[in-house]
């Protein structure tokens, strides 16, 4: 098979596009066709030495990725025939190999995609849409509830714009850029602004009229996230779970004593109840119908650009991988 591999940390030109032997499935695990893979912020960081929450330092060379969505094509021992086909998807966790045109997890970890899901919007249900819902438990959204979501082009971002307009609120998107505030106002928010004009604070509250915000989602930190909280009203909530402006390696989120409250983690996860609940919920969000995750494709051979894009603020939505498989051999 063709795979993405690093053998040394650093840029996005480290990783290669290499044919290597195909993975074997242990006993109770499945072989995974793969046609689309989800591409993380993490995953750069990673690329570049960052250990992050691993228990255990990466080994090179390595295959990235840890989001796959395509068709069970092998079995290991103990695994049910029935598996044989099925459209699936799955988070590798710590477990890297996702850049591949094949790749292997243990069944527990699988999901069978719903009808009327494509491989990429599953796989992006099932990290991002995951990680969204879970920040969603923090937030009690209606009629009355003013939201404004930093990145809310980006993978997080059009899901929460999406959920908090369908509670009814009002919403308030920024983004960079013509083209990304576009999407934003085709999510469905009530007023997209470009962050990177410097007059953007006051044209969202000359929008608002005297309204205050009563949330922020913030992944972003930085000065974007210094000027959202102050539009805050008594009792509003700043919900942090990234600061992506200030760097994944070391960066700090911008919070305030009495609203600021980090989200991601184990108590998000104990709050839904576990990590396959919130996978459970968001695949079935997005099969209802009522969230629509946005998705931007480089081929898998082209995963060094994907990198680059997603670090220099290049891409709207989740950046998903999808391989071109050759024939197999017999």
């Amino acid at each position: 098979m063709y795979a993405i591999r690093l053998h040394a940390f650093g840029p996005a030109e480290n990783l290669s596009y290499e044919e290597v032997e195909d993975p074997l499935p242990a006993p109770g695990q499945v072989r995974v066709a793969v046609r689309a893979a989800g591409v993380h912020l993490l995953d750069a960081a990673l690329r570049e030495g960052f250990q992050g929450p691993a228990p255990a330092p990466t080994p090179l060379p390595t295959v990235p990725g840890r989001e796959v969505a395509g068709v069970v094509e092998a079995l290991g021992e103990g695994v049910p025939s029935s598996w044989l086909g099925r459209r699936v998807v799955a988070h590798l966790g710590f477990a890297p190999g996702g850049y591949a045109e094949l790749a292997v997890t243990d069944l527990e970890r699988v999901h069978e995609i719903p009808a009327n899901l494509d491989d990429a919007q599953a796989v992006a249900m099932i990290g991002t849409g995951r990680t969204a819902l879970g920040i969603l438990q923090f937030a009690e959204l209606g009629p009355d509830s003013v939201a404004v979501v930093p990145a809310a082009a980006g993978g997080i971002g059009t899901l929460l714009v999406q959920y908090a307009r369908n509670a009814g609120a009002t919403v308030v998107g920024l983004a960079g850029g013509p083209a990304k505030t576009a999407r934003v106002r085709a999510d469905g928010a009530d007023l997209a602004v470009d962050y990177t004009d410097t007059g953007w604070p006051a044209k969202v509250r000359a929008h608002l009229d005297g309204r205050a915000a009563t949330v922020v989602f913030d992944g972003v930190g930085g000065e974007v996230a210094r000027e959202a909280v102050a539009l805050l009203g008594p009792g509003g909530s700043h919900l942090v779970f990234g600061w992506s402006a200030e760097g994944i390696r070391g960066g700090q989120g911008h919070f305030v004593e009495g609203v600021s409250k980090s989200v991601l983690g184990p108590v998000m996860i104990e709050k839904a109840g576990g990590l396959r609940a919130l996978e459970l919920r968001a695949l079935a969000e997005a099969a209802a119908g009522r969230l629509t995750p946005a998705v931007q494709t480089f081929p898998l051979a082209e995963a060094a650009a994907a990198h680059r894009a997603l670090e220099t603020r290049g891409t709207t939505g989740k950046v998903v991988l999808t391989p071109t498989p050759a024939p197999r051999r017999p």
